[in-house]
């Protein structure tokens, strides 16, 4: 039995084994509504699938005619969704705990993969659904690229946010709040200065919740879809980017692996960027 949470801790749930499968999606609104490069999820029968604490904290977005997206009204983490027609739950893996007994065993939807992410692993890849699935596909509002500025948006489209030039910083995080907020294998965070942002729609329309328990760490979050959206890191002059909601390039390239320490056991990295057991050191 695996115990999984949000980052605030108010929705909590067990999930059982044999997992039927489990992949890592690169389609974009998985992309939007983590805030990730990729989400990954494991699917495991309902029968071993039940909420301990918070179901009623947990809000719901459709974000087509076939689907939906469920998440923490509190704090904005990706939860599980019950999929009764299937016999199946759906659980984002960052947010279990323990060893799976299973490994992601493809890459889905690479058609829509993140200009600025590189698949380095040897799992097979899909341009959609594996077979046998099958379903129909989602198009989105294409997004017209402006010179110099990057731009981004949530997933139902009431937040949207730009920056200028190229980000202070660009890195993947393995810690494990980061991966419980994203529901993810890791984040992607880009850094920029408060001068080089700014809003475009919707910042009244997010909701912020800053971890208590920590001097920097929190998030933003649309309150409607539950995407991650940028947030100003708590005492300083920076605001923390969620790599997966951008639309157009970001102009930068993640420059390592922070917190490897905190690695999820289930994902391996196999690029040659570097990778530091915590924060690298700062330069002098």
């Amino acid at each position: 039995m695996n115990p999984g949470s949000c980052l605030c801790g108010a929705v909590r749930y067990e999930m059982d084994g044999p997992y039927a499968f489990m992949s890592h999606c690169h389609c974009s609104m998985c992309r939007k509504h983590h805030g990730s490069p990729f989400a990954t999820f494991v699917a495991g029968p309902i029968a071993g699938f039940r909420f301990t604490a918070g179901e009623d904290r947990v809000a719901s977005y459709a974000s087509s005619a076939q689907g939906k997206r469920s998440f923490c009204s509190v704090c904005g983490s990706v939860t599980p969704i019950v999929a009764a027609e299937m016999g199946l739950a759906f659980a984002p893996a960052g947010n279990l705990e323990g060893e799976l007994g299973i490994r992601p065993q493809n890459h889905i939807f690479v058609g829509s993969k993140a200009p600025w992410y590189t698949i380095t692993d040897s799992i097979p890849q899909h341009e959609k659904f594996p077979p046998p699935f099958e379903a129909p596909g989602v198009t989105r509002p294409e997004v017209l690229p402006k010179s110099g500025v990057a731009q981004g948006s949530c997933l139902c489209g009431d937040v949207a946010y730009e920056y200028a030039g190229t980000p202070v910083l660009m890195q993947n995080c393995h810690c494990s709040r980061c991966r419980r907020s994203r529901g993810a294998a890791h984040a992607t965070n880009a850094f920029v200065r408060a001068e080089q942002f700014r809003w475009v729609l919707g910042a009244d329309e997010t909701t912020r919740f800053d971890l208590p328990e920590a001097k920097y760490f929190g998030t933003t979050f649309c309150r409607r879809c539950g995407s991650l959206a940028p947030h100003q890191v708590t005492g300083t002059p920076n605001y923390l980017i969620p790599a997966g909601s951008l639309d157009t390039d970001p102009g930068a390239r993640p420059a390592g692996h922070v917190f490897v320490s905190n690695k999820a056991a289930w994902f391996e990295i196999t690029d040659d960027l570097p990778q530091h057991a915590e924060l690298p050191p700062r330069k002098k």
